[in-house]
């Protein structure tokens, strides 16, 4: 079911519309780490200044690599966040072109809700991983302990938050989720989510892949 969902999940992105809206969440994904970029920059030369050290060039080379370092590490929860603004109209594409029976029932929430639910997702994102660092430093010692763990930490987050998503336009009880096959999506957008520049993409993607895995098993 999952292969089947990723397969169908391909197809959406080849629509006009999903592109345009894949184009969209990336330029504002990227304009909120060049803010970020631009903050460390500034925050460097400052520190520089107070050492009497004139090095613009430094200062730019660290705030590149502090934006890069920081932009893989927390691309996932900033991704998310931009894409609850956009995720209906992802959803309303998928669902027109493969389940339009499924699109007619559907209610999309507000931009108020949206907002509420994307600060949740990005509040479960940070206070789970925190909670679970010093689990994450135990296992260092173990050479992939850590990994696996961080993999099935987040699997589980984003599993909720793409399952939130669906259930936020056909209500609750309404979406095919079973626990193992929500993990399992969890975790392929997870470990995509890892990958430089597949990462920029992988949002989209997994929203486009959890409308295919809800309706699957749902009947008309």
């Amino acid at each position: 079911m999952i292969f089947r969902a990723f397969t169908l999940s391909l197809q959406s992105v080849s629509d006009g519309r999903i592109i345009a809206l894949m184009a969209k969440t990336l330029a504002i994904g990227i304009a909120i780490f060049m803010l970020f970029g631009i903050l460390f920059w500034f925050a460097l030369r400052h520190l520089l200044g107070r050492w009497h050290w004139d090095g613009y060039g430094f200062a730019a080379l660290g705030a590149a690599a502090i934006t890069l370092i920081f932009g893989w590490l927390l691309w996932r929860a900033i991704a998310i966040a931009v894409l609850w603004f956009f995720s209906d109209d992802i959803v309303d594409a998928v669902e027109a072109r493969h389940y339009p029976a499924h699109a007619l029932s559907a209610k999309r929430p507000g931009a108020v809700e949206s907002g509420k639910m994307a600060l949740r997702s990005a509040g479960r994102l940070i206070g789970y991983n925190l909670l679970a660092s010093p689990l994450y430093i135990l296992l260092l010692i173990s050479g992939i302990g850590t990994g696996i763990a961080f993999l099935f930490v987040n699997a589980l987050l984003l599993g909720r938050d793409l399952q939130d998503m669906l259930e936020a336009r056909h209500g609750k009880g309404q979406i095919a989720f079973d626990p193992v096959s929500r993990t399992l999506l969890g975790a392929v957008g997870t470990a995509a989510m890892l990958l430089p520049l597949v990462n920029l993409f992988v949002p989209v993607v997994a929203t486009a892949m959890a409308v295919h895995l809800a309706h699957l098993k749902r009947p008309v």
